[in-house]
């Protein structure tokens, strides 16, 4: 069970990632050496990408470099998890990790590490992925599985380059890049300038937030796209109350039976008899869930769901949701 991310002691790990000629070296550049007062363990998978040199290598750990910004910076030649685990060891000189991966990579095996090993869930939690977009070039590569799952998983999304498209094709870009994920924060950039607390904290499942950006991602009908692709988000809004048991019963099964297919879930859920909020967050068939805050005096009651993936049926997710409600 999770704790709300206000009170969580776990060190918060965002994803980064991004096609190939995106910007995501230059951001991480940026993070390394720029005077952001932030302490950040970037975790990189190419790092000679990076360009540091060699006379920062501190301690006994080759893998392990330390920035002159506070940041600390690790290459990863072998297994994720135990690069973790020796990050861990100086858990005293930073505040967050960032885990970049390669140009062409699905995210999602990366982020289910931090749910499937029990030593690293306790010690760390997925805070969000961020996805970086080259607004320029972005259009030659939307059929690619790659580049579309990297939308799809996103918490995040950065229009780069945008000095290098007009307003109308970035707003087109925009558009076609909502039909898949109508969920994340989208931030504009050129040079991958973005302030570094944009991508911290973000809170994988804060469906507030999304909502706060555009309170009708949740309601908007995807016919409304020009765009109909395989990769698409579904999102459920719901007044009243849904049984624990029959909720837990139907997650399980929905992802059990369509998992592959669901790079992320997540949800802010009313439970009948709870003065809690029921939050999740989930990738493929791995869910993390659990108490939130408490209801708001004020607060309506509402259940907040949202589903990105392939081949997605609307329908069945709403009346499967709806078969659990009070």
């Amino acid at each position: 069970m999770t704790t709300s991310s206000r009170t969580d002691p776990r060190v918060p790990v965002t994803v980064l990632t991004g096609f190939l000629g995106s910007g995501k070296t230059t951001l991480l550049n940026r993070i390394l050496h720029e005077q952001h007062g932030k302490r950040i363990a970037v975790i990189e998978n190419e790092f000679g990408e990076v360009g540091v040199d060699q006379e920062l290598v501190i301690g006994a750990e080759e893998e392990i470099f330390e920035m002159n910004n506070g940041c600390i910076c690790c290459t990863v030649r072998g297994d994720l998890i135990r690069i973790l685990g020796n990050l861990m060891k100086r858990r005293d000189k930073f505040d967050y990790v960032l885990v970049e991966t390669t140009g062409l990579a699905d995210p999602g095996p990366v982020a289910q590490t931090f749910f499937v090993d029990d030593e690293i869930q306790s010690k760390l939690r997925l805070d969000g992925i961020v996805t970086v977009v080259d607004a320029k070039h972005f259009h030659q590569h939307f059929d690619s599985d790659e580049a579309r799952e990297q939308v799809a998983f996103a918490d995040v999304l950065i229009l780069n380059k945008t000095d290098l498209v007009t307003e109308s094709e970035l707003d087109a870009l925009q558009a076609r890049i909502c039909s898949i994920n109508g969920a994340a924060r989208l931030l504009r950039a050129r040079d991958a300038a973005v302030d570094v607390a944009a991508l911290l904290n973000v809170g994988g499942f804060n469906l507030d937030r999304a909502v706060d950006i555009d309170p009708r991602f949740l309601t908007s009908d995807p016919s409304e796209h020009q765009h109909d692709d395989s990769i698409t988000s579904v999102g459920i809004e719901e007044s009243g109350s849904v049984d624990e048991d029959k909720l837990n019963r139907w997650l399980s099964k929905l992802l059990q039976d369509r998992g592959q297919d669901i790079f992320r879930s997540k949800g802010v859920v009313s439970v009948a008899g709870e003065s809690r909020r029921f939050v999740f967050q989930g990738v493929h068939m791995l869910l993390d869930c659990g108490a939130d805050r408490p209801w708001g005096q004020a607060e309506a009651r509402m259940s907040k769901l949202i589903f990105i993936g392939r081949n997605l049926d609307r329908e069945e997710l709403v009346s499967g949701f709806r078969s659990c409600l009070v």
